[in-house]
């Protein structure tokens, strides 16, 4: 029994000193699963153990013997004893737990003292046993069995790492220490130990003192490894870096350092105190570091018989100072190049007729070129003085040479985006003065904007005259009636009308993208393919030398004819121009043989208009040019009665072109060599037109011109300066033999085939017997009008009106007026002439 207690004594000293090292819990675990036992051994053979030192053999022997002689009394008197030591035995033994007891509570409560916990596992048993406070390690569940879970209450890197360091324990017995941080962001250590056989783990968490010490060693460690780090980076660095003592005694170089001494090693470098730098170098380091603390200068240094350029950069310390040299050879030539370059830039660029001016990335003027000067008309005082970009804009706008803006400082703001831009941006800036002013904003890599000014004006200028005379040059070929197209002089189509492809009948998109004059010809062939014709029209277009104009005639397949004509232009260009002269043909054709039939009697009519055409209206042109002439104030002044006569000259000289012309109409007519142009005719503008060319009878004679037509009346297919003609013979003829203060009334009306125009005056009338002679050539029934004329004005109504396929008659009733109704058929599709 003494040997148990024995053994819990040295179990309780080994757990106190456990406890006064630091390890209350792994002491008080150790000893918390320790269970006191007593052996079954008998009582008197304890007590015979104990009192006489035998074993168990020899006390058995013993009482054997003892037996033989006196079994019962001696067995009588043992027994009586050994029950009253067992008894004072238990009541020690008693007394030994109870302190044990309370020596476990008071380690108990000094283990738990802090937040923390356990967990042990005994050898060869998976099942942990954990005191404590668990809630420091809780898991959102609440539950105890989700301690062991550490990835529910670490982050997944330390979870991890506390997993392997368990396993570790658990399996080899290696002890671990763990500063950890938990997903709810406490601080914690987590220690491991192995001992009596079980595997120990306390977890608490770090606060105060601990902590700090903790943060402590942790900055301690990153500080070492920052050092390791920044060792290695000097060692391996290219460029000399070195440390010295206050007293200058070399204490540090790297190996670029012995390299560029020439040293032999780091420690031969530091044993020789070898030098990079020259005496008065030194001196000034030295000097420099003692006043500012720090040094900074571009020096010559001669490495390895060489002199380069170094940047060299050292810093005073409490022990000392350090020191760095960077090779800046390629920095300072390049710098030096590119200072040569800006120079010759700027040399360059003051040669420019365009205006240049640089602002830097604080918005300040550093240069300017003479023709920026010139064309903003600034002082050079104020331009050498470095002005912000602000104030140049301001005092140009002072000066109203800038754009006038309805928020200049809005206008200001987005052109200053420019110094945020990474792309150039281009301007038009038209200025009061009416100069037009190019301006290219260009940001610099350096944070500034370059401005380039020109003055464009002129080029504006001819940009609009020039796009102006192309306009009128295009519109004017595609409404010509003749085919026209360019060929440059590599044979190729560069311009063409749109009659061109009609005539040829080429699809719309045949003449796109410039083909060549042979692919040209192989596309007009299918109508016209006379081989010595197209090789002479190839050869004028293409040719370098005598080139001349060429005039052809081609009969096509398709019975039309062509007269063809090539112009050579300035430009080394060729106009080929195509017109259609198969009408012409015809009429040539219809008037030869009727020529022929009948020549007797179309010899008279041809020489009357041959000598209407020729001998009466030359001189009549003349008479009226020269009456403009004199009527002319820049030919002098006249006196009235000259000015009066002149003017019955004009007058009589408009009638005498009117009538000739009239008999010309009529003539051609006759000859049936009269074409119509037909097109779209506004009913309502033909009225306009008409009765603008009587407003002057219409206010001498005080004669009311009644306009009567419908509002969507519209228009058809004729030749409407035939309409108008015919419309105006009408009125004239109305007017002329109404009295004064009547009222002549024209209207139109559409029928489902035709368009009815019908003019009506308050004149005399017409008797039956005059109604069929007044369409006649000079026939003039002047009873009634206040204006005599040759009696041709009908006659060319009715002309007309035939020529389009229509009618005209004429209602009058004698003493109350005249009516003539014309009929213009509305579907007029066909070309009509005199031989149809």
């Amino acid at each position: 029994m003494s040997g148990v207690v024995a053994a819990m004594r040295r179990t309780l000293l080994s757990c106190t000193s456990l406890a006064r090292d630091g390890m209350i819990g792994l002491a008080i675990t150790a000893l918390l699963p320790a269970r006191t036992s007593f052996a079954a051994e008998s009582l008197v053979t304890q007590a015979m153990s104990d009192h006489f030192g035998f074993n168990h053999q020899e006390v058995a022997v013993l009482a054997t013997s003892l037996a033989l002689v006196g079994f019962s009394a001696v067995a009588a008197i043992l027994l009586m004893r050994t029950r009253v030591r067992a008894t004072r035995n238990e009541e020690q033994l008693q007394s030994e737990i109870t302190d044990l007891q309370a020596q476990s509570d008071r380690l108990r409560a000094l283990l738990f003292v802090e937040p923390q916990v356990l967990i042990s596992w005994a050898a060869g048993d998976n099942r942990p046993q954990i005191s404590g406070d668990i809630s420091l390690v809780m898991s959102q569940e609440g539950s105890p069995q989700r301690v062991l879970a550490f990835g529910t209450w670490l982050p997944p890197e330390p979870a991890l790492q506390m997993d392997h360091a368990v396993d570790a324990l658990r399996e080899k017995g290696e002890a671990f220490l763990l500063n950890l941080s938990t997903s709810a962001g406490r601080a914690i250590e987590a220690m491991g130990r192995a001992i009596g056989g079980q595997a120990i783990v306390r977890i608490r968490e770090l606060g105060g003192l601990r902590r700090e010490l903790a943060e402590s060693n942790l900055r301690y460690k990153t500080l070492q490894e920052e050092t390791e780090l920044l060792r290695d980076f000097a060692a391996a660095a290219p460029w000399p870096i070195w440390a010295k003592s206050l007293e200058g005694n070399l204490r540090y170089a790297n190996a670029a350092y012995v390299r560029a001494t020439e040293g032999r090693s780091v420690s031969d470098a530091l044993q020789r105190n070898l030098e990079l730098l020259e005496s008065d170098q030194r001196t000034e380091l030295t000097r420099a570091l003692n006043d500012n603390a720090n040094y900074a200068a571009r020096l010559p240094i001669v490495v390895s018989g060489e002199r380069r350029i170094y940047d060299v950069q050292a810093l005073k310390l409490s022990g000392g100072s350090a020191g760095i040299a960077i090779d800046a050879s390629e920095a300072a030539a390049l710098r030096a190049a590119i200072a040569r370059m800006v120079e010759a830039h700027r040399r360059t660029l003051d040669q420019l007729s365009s205006g240049v001016a640089v602002f830097d990335a604080d918005r300040r003027l550093t240069f300017y070129n003479e023709s920026y000067r010139r064309l903003w008309g600034l002082d050079q005082a104020f331009l050498d003085g470095n002005p912000d970009d602000s104030s140049v804009l301001d005092r140009l706008r002072a000066n109203r040479k800038l754009p006038e803006q309805p928020d200049f400082r809005a206008w200001k703001a987005k052109l200053h985006e420019a110094y945020r831009a990474v792309e150039s941006e281009t301007y038009t800036w038209f200025l009061p003065d009416g100069r037009a002013i190019s301006v290219v904003t260009t940001p610099n890599l350096e944070g500034g904007v370059t401005y380039l000014f020109d003055n464009v004006t002129e080029s504006l200028d001819l940009a609009r005259r020039y796009d102006r005379l192309t306009r009128v040059q295009r519109e004017t070929l595609d409404n010509l009636g003749e085919a026209v197209a360019v060929f440059g002089s590599n044979g190729r189509a560069e311009l063409f009308n749109p009659p061109f492809a009609k005539m040829w009948k080429l699809p719309a998109d045949a003449l796109q993208g410039e083909p060549h004059i042979e692919a040209v010809e192989a596309l007009c062939r299918p109508l016209f393919d006379d081989a010595l014709t197209w090789r002479t029209l190839r050869e004028q277009i293409t040719a370098i030398e005598n080139r001349a104009q060429v005039a052809l005639k081609l009969e096509r397949k398709d019975g039309s004819v062509l007269n063809c004509m090539t112009i050579p232009l300035p430009d080394g260009k060729t106009l080929l121009a195509f017109q259609d002269i198969t009408d012409t043909e015809n009429v040539e054709r219809a008037l030869r043989e009727r020529n022929e039939a009948l020549e007797a009697a179309d010899q008279m009519k041809v020489d009357f208009v041959h000598h209407v055409s020729y001998e009466l209206r030359a001189p009549l042109t003349t008479i009226i040019g020269f009456a403009h002439f004199l009527s002319d104030p820049s030919t002098g002044p006249l006196t009235p009665k000259q000015a009066e006569y002149l003017d019955y000259v004009t007058k009589s000289t408009n009638a005498l072109l009117a009538l000739t012309n009239n008999i010309l109409d009529l003539a051609t007519i006759d000859a049936g060599a009269m074409k119509l142009e037909l097109g779209p005719v506004n009913i309502g503008q033909a009225i306009e037109a008409a009765a603008e060319g009587i407003q002057d009878r219409l206010a001498t004679d005080r004669i009311t011109l009644k306009v009567d037509i419908e509002p969507d009346i519209g228009a058809f297919v004729g030749d409407e300066r035939r309409v108008v003609q015919v419309l105006y013979n009408l009125l004239a003829n109305a007017v002329g033999f109404s009295p004064h203060d009547a009222t002549v009334t024209i209207s139109a009306h559409r029928t489902e085939h035709s368009v009815v125009f019908a003019v009506t005056d308050a004149g005399p009338g017409i008797p039956a017997e005059m109604r069929d002679k007044v369409f006649n050539w000079f026939e003039s029934h002047s009873h009634g009008s206040r204006h005599r004329g040759a009696g041709l004005g009908l006659s060319l109504v009715r002309s007309f009106v035939e020529l389009h396929g229509g009618r005209v008659r004429v209602d009058s009733t004698v003493g109350r007026g005249t009516t003539v109704t014309c009929d213009f058929p509305i579907d007029q599709t066909a070309h009509r002439n005199a031989a149809e």
